[in-house]
């Protein structure tokens, strides 16, 4: 019987949790832009060719998991500070070295 109740309260204490963190996450917004034809095609090539990477404020090599995943942020989010020659070769003593 003891291991019943403290079943069911650890069941509600999780929901209680769960529903908490639902309704305090921030609603995502949708923002009417105007744009070309053309911008709007190269951002959906975009989401499409790297659908697992988003920028989320990380700025540094030591950050990256991967030289692909480096790229995307080089080429995609601001002020990161990846390519410290400029050319465009981002964490290359880390992921993306001279080959």
């Amino acid at each position: 019987m003891k291991k019943l109740m403290l079943g069911i309260l650890i069941g509600g204490a999780g929901v209680y949790a769960y529903n908490h963190v639902a309704q305090n996450a921030p609603a995502s917004e949708t923002v009417d832009v105007d744009v070309d034809e053309g911008a709007t095609e190269k951002l959906e090539r975009e989401a499409v060719a790297h659908p697992r990477f988003r920028c989320d404020g990380r700025q540094y090599c030591s950050q990256m998991h991967s030289c692909e995943e480096a790229m995307f942020f080089l080429d995609n989010c601001p002020d990161v500070k990846m390519d410290g020659e400029g050319d465009g070769i981002p964490c290359e003593r880390q992921w993306c070295g001279h080959r």
